[in-house]
């Protein structure tokens, strides 16, 4: 029996979170085609017949502008110095810049295994993936190299073999059923600022989070009620969340109670307003109030 943790980190949009979900067969991470949309560490479990996968998703590592973005970055540093495998990924179809070269000097100075993965091979002609593969092989001792695609899922297979191949030896940590040490509360946030970044534009997505106000149980009609608050950091921003006569507030909330109800599998009714928190994510105290509630079981 292999049992150990895995870390995948990446630039941002490197398809960490879509990796994920794709492994684990269930939707841990929201998706998003903004950076940046993974702000916290996300943790999936998979049991294989001879091995237990505990796989941590963190944040794209980037230049920081602000404190939420610093929490990030070190979340995702956090998470490489207590794993027992990296995994590093890389887009395959967006050319190498400063960012990569910062990420593999990281990696350079581990003492685990560390795999590179080029995802979303599908966009990308083979011809061009070779001279990618070379840049990496040059540039670190990887213990293995994959190309993948979580979309089509092309190596998926092969990866995992690979992957389960450089876990430590030892017994399972979690019960076989075991999924994710996430709370509901903390899913229902995410799904609806997934859809707040689907369907707002300009510096919306950056500036905005959700918070869970209440999470009531369901009674007699068998309906769970949630009331969720939108923050943005600016008027003008909760103008533009809003909609006009409402408009775009209510299609997220249409949109988001849609995808509650089918990830959660139960009625869902639910509240949304949105309310400006000035400069929030450079508030400490707000950042740990987020973070507090995402620990908080429903």
């Amino acid at each position: 029996m292999r049992c150990g943790t895995i870390a995948l980190i990446g630039r941002p949009n490197a398809g960490k979170s879509t990796l994920l979900n794709r492994l684990v067969g269930q939707k841990l991470a929201i998706v998003s085609d903004k950076p940046q949309t993974t702000r916290t560490r996300i943790t999936g479990v998979k049991q294989y017949d001879d091995a237990q996968a505990i796989f941590v998703d963190t944040p794209g590592i980037h230049k920081p502008t602000h404190r939420l973005n610093a929490r990030m970055v070190e979340t995702a540093l956090d998470a490489m110095r207590d794993v027992d495998v990296v995994v590093l990924m890389v887009d395959a179809s967006v050319r190498p810049g400063p960012g990569d070269d910062y990420l593999l000097a990281l990696v350079k100075r581990l003492t685990v295994p560390v795999i590179l993965v080029l995802s979303k091979v599908d966009l990308v002609a083979k011809v061009k993936l070779l001279p990618l593969l070379d840049r990496y092989r040059q540039a670190h001792d990887f213990v293995d190299f994959v190309p993948v695609s979580s979309l089509d899922g092309t190596n998926l297979e092969a990866f995992e073999r690979v992957l389960v191949s450089h876990l430590p030896e030892g017994e399972a940590m979690f019960p076989a059923d075991y999924l994710t040490s996430q709370t509901e509360r903390f899913q229902v946030a995410e799904l609806v600022r997934e859809q707040v970044l689907r369907l707002t534009r300009d510096e919306l997505p950056f500036s905005t989070t959700v918070v869970v106000d209440r999470f009531e149980e369901p009674s007699d009609d068998d309906i769970t009620r949630l009331y969720c608050t939108i923050w943005v950091e600016r008027e003008s921003q909760k103008g533009i969340v809003v909609g006009r006569g409402g408009t775009m507030v209510r299609d997220i909330g249409t949109a988001a109670r849609a995808e509650l109800e089918r990830e959660l599998d139960r009625r869902i009714h639910l509240d949304l307003h949105v309310k400006v928190k000035a400069d929030w994510r450079n508030n400490e105290r707000l950042l740990d109030e987020i973070a507090a509630q995402n620990r908080e079981e429903s």
